[in-house]
């Protein structure tokens, strides 16, 4: 990779630490709101039974199923207040979005250790002989997986940190950014379940575990022994990714991001509350662990990328990276 993009992407990762940083710390006018509404909950809890205060009238009143003019409660279409959404919004406003940015900010800055302490692979001798890595429709299915996960990345950000930009942007233009950001949020989510479920068939078959992987999870991928392992068409860490992340956290952000985006089936708010803190729960997780995966494919491991772009890679470095693959591949096996 060429030094400008190589300063390039590290100063973009140094600038979402801090963005992320900066994100872990509450606002200031947030800290107050907050303790207000950790006040309300325990008003709450001294409700005697089941209800919800009314502050305009002093009154308690009974809380309850409403039923609809069309007998359907579970459409909730007449309830006025309900408890769990406040307790929801201090959970999102409060713990939740301040655990999100720590996390990501703790991801960006351990990506930079990484750089700075250990620094990338080693180079891998150059032969001029060249080995298909990826076919063009796995090369098709990860790019359009990659798009559709980094405009929910960085429409999600916005969503959940965005009021950062408000003395920047002003409100009026921030509120457009926001109701952008929505839209492409909600229409480039069913594109990336579509994305990532094309991505299962078109790689498990590779990722499934096999007894090379263990010895390569013990030397750390050679980070402890020093050698490159030996290892097949993928490592021991490419396929845990592959079943962690993209199967794992893929089904929980397609599924409560489905149950979010459709409301249309009867879910009830209790439902939605629930799917929102998963989803965002998910959502840091999977962006954490793809700053490390995109780390790894780029700047962490030279010639890594170019297989992923054109689809081959030097004999070099396959025998070096995954030498196991490469015999096959070359028929010494």
């Amino acid at each position: 990779m060429k030094p400008l993009m190589r300063q390039l992407l590290l100063v973009l990762l140094a600038l979402w630490a801090a963005v992320a940083a900066t994100a872990a710390v509450p606002h200031e006018e947030a800290v107050p709101a907050y303790a207000e509404e950790q006040t309300i909950l325990q008003r709450e809890k001294d409700v005697p039974g089941p209800g919800w205060f009314d502050a305009a009238s002093g009154k308690v009143h009974a809380d309850r199923h409403w039923i609809t003019p069309i007998g359907r409660p579970e459409q909730e279409t007449a309830v006025i207040l309900q408890r769990g959404g406040n307790s929801w919004r201090v959970l999102r406003n409060g713990p939740l979005s301040t655990a999100s940015g720590v996390v990501l900010a703790g991801a960006a800055l351990a990506i930079l250790a990484l750089w700075m302490l250990v620094g990338p692979a080693e180079p891998a001798p150059q032969t001029g002989q060249r080995i298909e890595r990826f076919s063009r429709s796995q090369r098709i299915i990860h790019w359009a997986t990659a798009i559709t996960f980094v405009l929910l990345a960085v429409t999600g950000l916005l969503m959940l940190f965005g009021k950062l930009l408000i003395p920047l942007l002003g409100h009026a233009l921030f509120s457009w950014l926001a109701i952008a950001s929505k839209y492409v949020h909600n229409v480039a989510g069913p594109l990336f379940v579509l994305c990532s479920l094309a991505m299962f068939f078109a790689y498990v078959r590779d990722n499934l575990f096999d007894r090379s992987d263990w010895a390569w999870a013990r030397s750390g991928g050679g980070l402890l022994g020093g050698a490159h392992p030996p290892a097949g068409y993928f490592n021991a860490g490419e396929k845990a990714w592959f079943w962690a992340g993209v199967v794992g956290l893929g089904l929980l952000m397609g599924a409560t991001g489905l149950v979010l985006d459709f409301v249309v089936f009867g879910q009830t708010r209790y439902v939605l509350q629930v799917a929102h803190v998963l989803h965002l729960v998910g959502a840091t997780l999977y962006t954490a662990a793809s700053l490390g995966h995109i780390y790894l494919g780029t700047l962490g491991t030279p010639g890594a990328y170019e297989g992923m772009r054109h689809g081959t890679v030097d004999a070099g470095w396959a025998r070096m990276h995954h030498s196991l693959w490469a015999d096959r591949v070359e028929g010494r096996q």
